[in-house]
């Protein structure tokens, strides 16, 4: 079972950016996509973006396309999303997710259905 350690959440004013990190250990993520999910109060749990285990390929939501970047190294287990130009309706619990997959270089957010999740990091943008 992976441990997540996440962080980078916090309050920011409209238009801001936060970067979000994820770092794993147990096991290593070679294999596995990482995905950035999001739920805000009262509504239903979102995948925000989801990045190939390769690094090569990364797959966002509408609603964030253009302004949320993920990347990730596979060596130090980490992962990050960048977050620019913040909304208020960014405002949620963010959530780190693995995905074990074979296919190193393919990883589409609106299929995705992760295997471990990390403990979630508060994201509040100010209205």
């Amino acid at each position: 079972q992976p441990q997540f350690v996440e962080s980078g959440g916090g309050l920011v004013q409209p238009w801001g950016s936060l970067r979000l990190t994820c770092a794993v250990s147990g096991q290593p993520v070679d294999y596995d996509n990482i995905g950035w999910f999001r739920q805000a109060p009262g509504k239903e749990r979102e995948g925000v973006s989801c990045i190939s285990a390769s690094g090569t390929n990364a797959n966002y939501a509408d609603s964030v396309k253009g302004r949320f970047t993920a990347y990730r190294d596979n060596t130090n287990s980490t992962a990050w999303l960048q977050m620019d130009n913040l909304k208020p309706e960014d405002t949620g619990v963010y959530y780190c997710t693995l995905k074990s997959t074979f296919v190193r270089t393919l990883c589409t957010v609106n299929l995705l259905s992760p295997d471990f999740w990390g403990q979630g990091t508060q994201v509040t943008v100010l209205s």
